[in-house]
């Protein structure tokens, strides 16, 4: 059994972000919890990062700690960071986003008092040019859950790593890729991490971290090979859950399968003009149909489980619907244009 010596390992993968990592190490290193540690993994940058880490270590050497390794990218560096924490929780902070003080002490004494597994707290969406709040998120008041009796409820959890403290424990258990994904990664680190949880989520009622936004940040256009290599991992991560875990676990995994590939994916796609969408979802379709049984007929994806939930499922069964119509791909268009024209942006 890990033995902590640090209340929370926050880990900061660092690459080409030297004009906006001091602002994020500043933050961390004013936080009023006691006792954590900053991990901080340069991943080969070509710029000054390295530097900068330097200068932070020797300045704050109690609570600063720095990989310094070969570009292998965010996985790979979050594994590294994770088998050398000491935290009792393990966070993690982008490194062109920067948190309130209150940070880690509102998500570690939210654990503590319910022994969760999970603490999970809001974030506000925030302009990068003018520093102006475009929209706050997650920060109202939710019940905890246990995963045992609810593991459903976990799709309603944001799939980003950033706003949320995991038992560290989990994240060293963790089971490797051996295909690294290069789309939705953060989701199957979270399956992962999921996979032997059975404890209690709880959330924090503020948004202490503020997720930088760029105005001329547009959504990726996604290659085949990108498709093909994420989801050979996530039959990877399907493997595993098929060996080791019980039905309502892979009930969970089949759901997510269909939120990432069914839903974000297909939106993804849908925003490239060039990408044949109609071909996709027939394709995807029969991926879910031959590796996510259960997909199909999830106990998570009804009106009865959402009744338990809250809007992340209602919106999920929103979408099983319009599959189910064959409605999905014009549902798509119309959402589209309600973001680029009308400005209004549906929440997943």
């Amino acid at each position: 059994m890990h033995s902590a010596s640090k209340k929370i390992s926050v880990v900061v993968p660092c690459y080409k972000v030297e004009e906006y990592l001091p602002r994020c190490l500043d933050s961390l290193m004013e936080q009023t919890l006691d006792g954590y540690e900053v991990i901080c993994i340069n991943d080969g940058s070509p710029d000054s990062c390295l530097d900068i880490l330097r200068e932070y270590e020797r300045e704050y050497p109690a609570k600063i700690v720095v990989i310094d390794k070969k570009n292998e990218g965010t996985w790979k560096g979050r594994k590294d960071a994770i088998a050398m924490a000491t935290g009792e929780y393990i966070g993690f902070l982008d490194s062109d986003d920067y948190v309130d003080p209150t940070f880690l002490k509102d998500l570690y004494d939210a654990a503590k008092a319910e022994d969760a597994d999970i603490a999970v707290c809001g974030f506000k969406r925030t302009d990068l040019e003018t520093g102006k709040v475009l929209s706050v998120e997650l920060d109202r008041p939710r019940r905890s859950f246990s995963i045992s009796e609810e593991p459903g409820l976990l799709l309603e959890l944001n799939g980003a790593p950033w706003n949320k403290i995991f038992r560290s424990t989990y994240l060293k258990e963790m089971d490797d890729l051996g295909t690294i994904p290069p789309i939705f990664d953060d989701m199957m680190l979270h399956l992962l991490a999921y996979k032997n949880m059975t404890g209690r989520v709880v959330f924090v009622p503020t948004a202490p971290i503020h997720y930088i936004v760029r105005s001329d940040s547009i959504i990726n256009t996604v290659r085949a090979d990108q498709i093909e290599a994420t989801r050979k991992a996530m039959l990877e991560v399907a493997h595993i859950y098929h060996q080791e875990c019980k039905a309502d676990k892979i009930e969970l995994l089949d759901a997510m399968a269909f939120l990432h590939f069914g839903v974000s994916l297909a939106f993804r796609l849908g925003s490239d003009p060039n990408a044949d969408l109609k071909t996709y979802l027939a394709e995807n379709n029969r991926f879910l149909d031959n590796y996510f049984s259960t997909w199909d007929d999830s106990p998570f994806i009804t009106s009865e489980y959402a009744r338990n939930g809250g809007g992340g499922i209602k919106k999920l069964v929103m979408a099983k619907r319009l599959y189910d119509m064959r409605l999905f791909r014009p549902a798509l268009s119309v959402y589209r244009c309600l973001i680029e024209k009308a400005h209004i942006d549906i929440k997943w």
